[in-house]
């Protein structure tokens, strides 16, 4: 996926390297500054088509439940996400059931001269959209070098990343973000000191 900090007011930016820590800043801020970027099922589905999810609707036409699933899937994989990177062990039992969503077939395809097998699911749904956000999940916490899952070092600062830079120092969310504002806070400090 493609780190990008273009967003709309109001969209969170999409920093993180990692679709499923993605998924988590859509939900930041601190006490009366929390905000949260998924506040209709619109929003969500506008969300989902910029990461290239493709959820098949409108906002008219899911169900009354869809916001309340994905915000409900966001809380499971934020618990799951903590756990690990605590060490410690969690339940997968409620994000397999937005897996059983991605349930798939093989089919055989004959391309060229070579069949090649393959496996399908079902076509593009919001229940689809939220299994493939769990699998994203799955796959983090499954997959993931956890010592390279980490929060922005801004002490004001919530989201989460993915560190795949070539030293694995990074230690914002995003140097144009909090990593300028640290900058700036430092030299305001320095030259306080020296006035």
């Amino acid at each position: 996926m493609t780190t990008t900090l273009q967003s709309e007011p109001g969209e969170a930016p999409l920093i993180a390297d990692d679709l499923a820590l993605d998924m988590l800043n859509t939900e930041a801020g601190i006490g009366d500054s929390q905000r949260d970027s998924w506040h209709d099922a619109d929003a969500v589905l506008a969300w989902l088509g910029r990461c290239g999810i493709d959820a098949g609707t409108d906002a008219k036409s899911v169900s009354a439940d869809f916001l309340c699933d994905a915000t409900a899937l966001r809380a499971i994989a934020r618990d799951l996400i903590t756990l690990r990177k605590q060490g410690e062990r969690g339940d997968p039992a409620p994000l397999n059931r937005y897996l059983e969503a991605l349930a798939s077939t093989p089919v055989l395809e004959w391309k060229e001269t070579q069949p090649q097998l393959a496996r399908r699911g079902a076509g593009a749904s919001p229940e689809r959209a939220l299994g493939i956000l769990a699998e994203s999940v799955a796959a983090l916490l499954a997959e993931g070098e956890f010592s390279l899952v980490r929060q922005c070092e801004h002490p004001e600062c919530v989201l989460w990343f993915y560190d795949r830079t070539k030293s694995h120092r990074r230690r914002w969310c995003s140097m144009a973000l909090c990593g300028n504002r640290h900058k700036a806070a430092e030299f305001r400090k320095r030259t306080k000191l020296a006035a």
